[in-house]
């Protein structure tokens, strides 16, 4: 799969998705750091990419189903802290994306 990583969730987690077999890029990689979302959102359906992020407003960006977006709802928290928060809910969370999902909140 292929994640574009939003400004306010840090690099590494792009590396932590490469380390899972996945192609991921931060939006600092491509230029886009301080970019408004609707320009990541169609950096994101130009480039097939699924979108991580903790922002609610790619919500409503990504109507009609214009790109894929994984929603993280864990508040703010250490890079490490993030990881672990992610870690244990990946198992669920691959699947369901690898299946074709486009929206998958994760709480």
């Amino acid at each position: 799969m292929r994640f574009l990583v939003d400004a306010q969730l840090p690099p590494g987690l792009c590396r932590w998705l490469a380390g899972r077999g996945h192609d991921a890029v931060h939006v600092s990689d491509v230029g886009l750091l301080a970019a408004a979302d609707g320009v990541i959102a169609d950096y994101a359906v130009a480039e097939d990419r699924i979108i991580v992020s903790k922002d609610e407003d790619f919500v409503i960006l990504r109507l009609p189903d214009r790109f894929g977006f994984l929603w993280l709802r864990c508040g703010n928290a250490s890079n490490v802290a993030l990881r672990d928060w992610l870690a244990v809910r990946w198992d669920a969370i691959e699947p369901m994306l690898a299946r074709g999902e486009r929206f998958v909140e994760v709480v």
